[in-house]
């Protein structure tokens, strides 16, 4: 049986990249705060999974 809430590892990188960004919305609105520690570690991997969404996903043209 799956457990309720499913697994960084079992999401596609763009689900996670979504769910990472409404985290860190989340935590903002509670911290009231862009320098709180947990906004900037959530915001740093979100930086990282974008940065490797782009890189599996080039922009063709450019």
């Amino acid at each position: 049986m799956r457990p309720d809430h499913e697994s960084l590892h079992d999401i596609s990188l763009e689900d996670e990249i979504h769910l990472l960004r409404r985290k860190m919305e989340q935590i903002f609105m509670e911290e009231k705060s862009f320098t709180s520690e947990i906004v900037i570690e959530i915001s740093s991997l979100l930086d990282l999974k974008i940065n490797e969404y782009m890189k599996a996903n080039p922009i063709k043209g450019r």
